[in-house]
């Protein structure tokens, strides 16, 4: 298996801070804005980003999760999973809602998200931050944030190690798993 690195720690960390950045600028500030990660790894880049995003503006940043799992499109949700869909204290309603994933793919992952969200509450506004955007999109959907564009064969495979869970922080594309 050949494995190519694309970001290391220290250039995620550089990211992070950029797409923080980034998102402040667009939002102008904090106010009325909830970032959700999308289970597993982007629910860790969310924490990264609210911290990143509460330190530069000297703010507090509403957070949560959202699982996906039954709002696949290869799956049929039952009412009571779809329920637990969304993990947030906050209220959604008239608030920026920024989805955050580790990568970009396909597109169905982030059309089941906004499933989620919609199929439950209303926000004013949603945006989509990912760390890598690898193309190959099946759905008209495009990150707002995006850490790196990854131009990528249908053979190779962006993987995405987080410390919170892998142990170390690495992006990289392996060919041939």
């Amino acid at each position: 298996m050949k494995k190519r690195t694309i970001l290391d720690e220290a250039q995620i960390g550089r990211t992070l801070t950029r797409i923080s950045h980034e998102i402040l600028e667009r939002n102008k500030g904090s106010k009325d804005l909830v970032l959700l990660g999308v289970k597993t790894r982007g629910e860790y880049l969310a924490r990264r980003l609210k911290e990143k995003i509460e330190s530069i503006d000297n703010s507090t940043v509403q957070m949560g999760t959202i699982d996906i799992t039954n709002y696949r499109d290869d799956k049929e949700p039952t009412h009571a999973e779809a329920d637990n869909a969304l993990d947030v204290t906050a209220s959604l309603v008239n608030q920026h809602v920024v989805i955050v994933d580790d990568v970009l793919y396909t597109g169905r992952t982030i059309r089941a998200a906004l499933d989620a969200i919609l199929s439950r509450t209303r926000p004013d506004k949603i945006s989509l931050a990912v760390l890598i955007d690898r193309g190959h999109r099946e759905l008209p959907i495009r990150a707002d944030y995006i850490g790196k564009n990854i131009p990528t064969s249908k053979s190779e495979k962006v993987v995405v190690h987080m410390q919170e869970i892998d142990q170390e922080d690495i992006v990289y594309i392996s060919e041939g798993e």
